[in-house]
This record gives C-alpha cells, sequence and structure tokens, in this order.
C-alpha cells in the first residue's frame, strides 16, 4: 500500500475509524507536522473536533527509543517529570537547567505559530483518536501518549496508515485500540510509503485547524 499524500491516507484511515463518526465525546489529536494532513482528513469524514499535539525531544538518557520531551496537547503543555526538576533553581546540573530553559520558550513559540490563540481544549472524559502519518519505532508516538494521558481521557486510540509491524505489540499496549491500515515489509521508514511525502508549513497547518473550527460552528 503506498499513499499518494498525507491526505490521502487521511481518506483512507477515516474508513477504519468509522465507529466514532459524529461522536459528541470523540476528538482527534494530530501529531505535528506529519500527522496534521491525515487527522485533518479524518476529522472532516468523521465530523470530529480537530486538535494537534506538538512534540520535542529534548533528552534521551537511557536512548533514542524512551526520549524525554516537552509536549503541547491541544494546547495545554506537558512536561515531562524529570525534566521538571531538572528546571529547578536547585538543580545540579546548571548547563542542562539553561538549555531547558533556552528550548522551552522557542517551543511554545513554534505551537503559537500554528494554533494561534486557540484555547486549550478539555480531553477529560473524551475519546482521543491520536493519529500519525505512519508509525517506525513507535518512540514518538509512545511519548505523544505519555503526554496525552496525562490530561485524562476516557479512551485513547491510536490511528496510522501504515506502520512497522515490530512497532504494533508496543504501541497497541499503550492505547485501548490501535487502528493500523497496512504493515509493510521492508518498512525502512514512513516517507517511502508516500508517492509525495512533506510536512506541511505553518500557515497550511493553521489553515486546516481554521477550517475544522468553521465546520464546528
Amino acid at each position: 500500500m503506498r499513499f499518494d499524500d498525507e491526505r490521502a491516507a487521511g481518506r483512507a484511515l477515516a474508513a477504519g475509524l468509522e465507529a466514532y463518526r459524529g461522536r459528541a465525546d470523540a476528538l482527534v489529536l494530530a501529531l505535528a507536522r506529519g500527522g496534521v494532513g491525515v487527522g485533518f482528513e479524518v476529522s472532516q469524514r468523521l465530523g470530529l473536533p480537530l486538535d494537534l499535539v506538538f512534540l520535542r525531544r529534548l533528552l534521551v538518557p537511557r536512548g533514542a527509543h524512551e526520549p524525554l520531551c516537552v509536549a503541547s496537547v491541544a494546547g495545554a503543555p506537558f512536561l515531562d517529570k524529570e525534566l521538571k526538576a531538572s528546571l529547578a533553581d536547585d538543580a545540579p546540573d546548571a548547563t542542562l537547567r539553561q538549555f531547558l530553559k533556552d528550548a522551552l520558550p522557542a517551543f511554545d513559540e513554534s505551537v503559537r505559530a500554528c494554533r494561534g490563540e486557540r484555547p486549550a481544549l478539555d480531553l477529560a472524559g473524551k475519546t482521543v483518536i491520536l493519529v500519525d502519518n505512519g508509525v517506525r519505532t513507535g518512540a514518538t508516538v509512545l511519548a505523544a501518549v505519555r503526554a496525552v494521558r496525562s490530561r485524562t481521557p476516557a479512551r485513547l486510540v491510536v490511528a496510522a496508515p501504515v506502520a512497522d509491524a515490530a512497532a504494533l505489540g508496543t504501541v497497541a499496549s499503550a492505547a485501548e485500540e490501535y487502528v493500523c491500515l497496512a504493515t509493510p515489509e521492508p518498512f525502512v521508514h514512513v516517507g517511502r510509503w508516500y508517492a509525495n511525502f512533506r510536512r506541511p508549513s505553518d500557515d497550511e497547518i493553521r489553515t486546516m485547524l481554521g477550517e475544522t473550527m468553521n465546520s464546528e460552528r
């Protein structure tokens, strides 16, 4: 299976998520940037609100597959607890503290460039469909799941058009449901399964969010 682009992949993925069509308690969270086009089409076809999860890896003390991250979950901030401790004035590593103090405002600015002043969504008690354009190792999705769980959703569904079969078990065990259309082998990387593979710009992301906001009114 090879998709024309992320929007085409989102239209195909929506067919596997029909059970959530029009649900008042459900919403779509797209992993920015790569998952935004996919998530936009899922939200449009299922009639669900769309928002974003922004994620930045800051440290990898346990290796690349277990990064410590800062995130924005539908406008709400999240920081892994190990990083919070490193920001304290009495933290032993002053270099790390300064790195974090420099990195966090830059991350916040990149989020605002895409979300604007849109207020944070309340995810408590909701069914959240977390969408990405593909899953290779699962590290990014697992970090996003950790961030989304901090907002206490009732149910978390992870959905991707394509994934490496080796990551299926790990990702599936982190969510209440995992929807994936294809697990081709050899997988290599996500971009291999798209004819046109690129990240949307800030302007394109704002436009997609604006369209979903208009349809929600």
